[in-house]
């Protein structure tokens, strides 16, 4: 039987108004474009609205720079799906003092696509390098307790601390983001990811004073590919083993990845001290190595300034890590290096297809310590293992 025209209009306009999703533009709620007013209570306002909406919501920031002080994006939410599209610039204060700048918790469904985060780290940088009794800085923007979260197109700059944390997380996509401060900025992490599983990191470019992705305690299924990563000190997973009790590392892959200049390449590090951590599953596919210091490198006799950890060894666990088509050209003389606990020996790595010369031309050199595995295809410099 045919459905009367009066009814199947109905059917669609009740659709289409249920999934419309309303727009909350910044600027039309007072907000101000100069990067000199402070907006901060303008954007709360605006994710007030958008978190309170049982409809689909979007907070649009248009052209300009808004100053904001701590934005903090507290779920749950009554819907789950919030779109933050930014075409201008977020600007921090420039003596901002606080552990985050932008916050999200206990946050499902919120994609934040494009924009810029101009979080003017110089002058805090400039006073930890006088030595002064300094605050510890502010993390640019960190995603925490939260799932189902994207983060596209976004620009991080001059972050005080570390750009970009997910902690606590399921399922966050992070793709074409770019990372810039300078290769002396202090602790300025590129990508951190902590207590998470089902993150992916695709398709960015990184270049920090500290490491382009760092992968903490308690990270499993990560995948990062596409990743150009210099200067910087590498992708990491560590430091692990700091605390005694500790959640393991598991099944990561990083693949088709660059590094220029960087400190380190394909690091893994643990500290020299009890702990129950451990890093199992690991597949590092596809690196391309370009002036870079320790391109391969186990490290679990990491000790900074020698503290709380000399004379013990690290009690992480490390297995089943496999490199596959590494190449490229090492700043050190030693390319590979395995320098593993006595206690706990690194067993499973597995080295194909590993090509790394010294400085373009000369011959590098592995080094192995407490290190079981095996090497398979052409191996440069010859596996110690």
């Amino acid at each position: 039987m045919a459905i009367p025209l009066v009814i199947a209009l109905v059917v669609v306009f009740s659709f289409m108004e249920t999934t419309v999703a309303t727009t909350y533009n910044v600027r039309t709620m007072g907000a101000k474009t100069n990067g000199r007013t402070d907006s901060t209570k303008t954007f709360m306002a605006a994710w007030s609205g958008a978190c309170g909406s049982s409809k689909p919501a979007t907070i649009y920031v248009p052209n300009g720079r808004y100053l904001v002080g701590g934005l903090r994006f507290s779920g749950p939410c009554k819907n789950k799906a919030i779109t933050i599209r930014i075409d201008g610039t977020l600007v921090a204060p420039s003596n901002y003092v606080a552990e985050y700048w932008l916050r999200f918790n206990v946050v499902e469904g919120v994609t934040i696509l494009g924009g810029i985060l101009d979080a003017q780290g110089a002058g805090l940088w400039a006073c930890k390098a006088s030595r002064r009794n300094c605050p510890s800085g502010a993390t640019s923007l960190a995603i925490f307790n939260s799932k189902n979260v994207v983060v596209s197109g976004l620009s991080s700059l001059n972050s005080q601390m570390f750009h970009i944390v997910v902690n606590g997380c399921n399922n966050v996509k992070v793709v074409g983001v770019n990372v810039v401060a300078p290769w002396n900025s202090p602790n300025t992490d590129g990508i951190h990811v902590q207590l998470s599983t089902g993150v992916s990191i695709l398709n960015s470019k990184i270049s920090t004073g500290d490491d382009c992705v760092s992968i903490g305690p308690g990270t499993t299924n990560l995948w990062i590919e596409n990743v150009a990563c210099g200067p910087g000190h590498g992708i990491s997973i560590g430091s692990l083993g700091k605390d005694l009790k500790e959640e393991g590392v598991q099944n990561v892959t990083v693949k088709r990845v660059t590094f220029k200049d960087t400190d380190n390449g394909l690091r893994i590090k643990a500290w020299a001290r009890p702990s129950s951590g451990f890093v199992n599953g690991v597949l590092f596919q596809n690196a391309v190595m370009t002036n870079v210091e320790n391109p391969i490198v186990i490290d679990q006799n990491y000790c900074p300034g020698s503290k709380n950890c000399p004379r013990q060894v690290s009690g992480v666990k490390i297995s089943n890590v496999k490199y596959q088509d590494v190449h490229g050209t090492s700043a050190t003389k030693v390319a590979v290096k395995f320098d593993c606990s006595k206690k706990n020996p690194c067993r499973g790595i597995t080295i194909q297809d590993v090509n790394l010369s010294f400085k373009n031309q000369l011959p590098a050199s592995a080094y192995c310590v407490n290190a079981a595995g095996r090497a398979s295809g052409v191996v440069k410099p010859t596996s110690c293992l």
